[in-house]
């Protein structure tokens, strides 16, 4: 057990590590942007005394290595700063829009990872067969198209041919749950047909990797059903590469939502970092970058914390 809680101390630190890193990259990309943040608030016909005033308002005639420290103590004690173009502050309207996204992905992978789950498992029972190749032939084919062209096709058919639900994703306090499931059942499907290929390829691979051990040979010789061996004994021993790639694509679930969201003008982070990134207001930038790093580097430190714990050779390297 100590060897175990050493393994995953060494991982926290190296997330938190990771995460300083990712901080110092947005802070650096965000400098380097060409233009003036003055010139872009108070526009071309600003006088050169107002945008001397603003940029020391702003702090921009201060070094860029003391505005980072500033701006990390500021993370640090929860202050993700305020917004240049409307003065709001930025962690009270980043609130809203995380839950609208983080309720997005849960429902894209509530759907999504039940699912490739089940196809990787029949892919494998009816191997090389028309079940297995129907299964991974339409995976590859959706995986093979961009975000976009998916959204636009279910907006197109879905949403204008049939009506079946709206083409944007209009979500709101007071909506009931049946009413926000309603609203975002196209990105959410845009989502899940994008994950999905990589999920279900990833758990075929990993089921017939383990289905050539002895073990599975010894249950076949007993008589066990195929589903019975697949289901009982070789997707256990082969949860741990699927484990990895599962919290890969949840990963992808929250930060890769930005097309989609800006395809159904669904209110998200995705939607709220392009909404400023026209407007160049770098704090807000800044603050859902790191956000969205935070996030994406948790879900793999937690996918590698439990294939350690999962698969002891990982805890014995040796």
């Amino acid at each position: 057990m100590p060897q175990l809680l050493k393994l995953i101390a060494q991982r926290i630190a190296l997330g938190v590590l990771l995460l300083l890193a990712v901080s110092v990259l947005i802070f650096m990309g965000t400098e380097i942007l060409p233009g003036d943040v003055a010139q872009s608030i108070l526009g071309q016909s600003a006088t050169p005394e107002a945008l001397a005033n603003l940029r020391r308002d702003l702090g921009l005639n201060e070094p860029a290595v003391k505005r980072y420290f500033s701006w990390l103590w500021g993370l640090l004690h929860g202050d993700l700063g305020t917004a240049l173009t409307n003065g709001a502050d930025i962690a009270s309207s980043i609130g809203s829009r995380l839950f609208n996204t983080m309720f997005l992905a849960s429902v894209a992978a509530l759907v999504s990872v039940p699912l490739a789950l089940v196809l990787g498992m029949l892919a494998v029972r009816y191997r090389n067969r028309w079940p297995d190749k129907l299964i991974s032939g339409s995976t590859l084919a959706f995986i093979s198209l961009p975000e976009f062209f998916i959204g636009y096709l279910l907006i197109y058919f879905v949403a204008v041919k049939l009506g079946w639900f709206p083409s944007v994703a209009t979500v709101y306090d007071s909506m009931s749950f049946t009413e926000r499931l309603s609203a975002v059942a196209l990105p959410a499907t845009t989502l899940t047909l994008v994950v999905l290929a990589h999920m279900m390829r990833m758990t075929r691979a990993a089921i017939l990797n383990v289905m050539q051990s002895a073990y599975i040979e010894t249950a076949e010789l007993k008589g066990l059903s195929a589903l019975k061996i697949i289901f009982r004994h070789a997707f256990p021993n082969a949860i741990a590469p699927i484990v990895n790639v599962v919290m890969l694509n949840l990963a992808y679930l929250i930060v890769g939502v930005v097309v989609v969201e800006v395809i159904f003008v669904y209110p998200g982070m995705g939607q709220y970092l392009v909404d400023h990134v026209s407007k160049r207001d770098v704090p807000v930038v800044q603050a859902c970058g790191l956000v969205f790093a935070a996030f994406y580097i948790f879900l793999n430190m937690a996918a590698d914390i439990i294939s350690i714990i999962s698969n002891p050779r990982l805890r014995h390297p040796k």
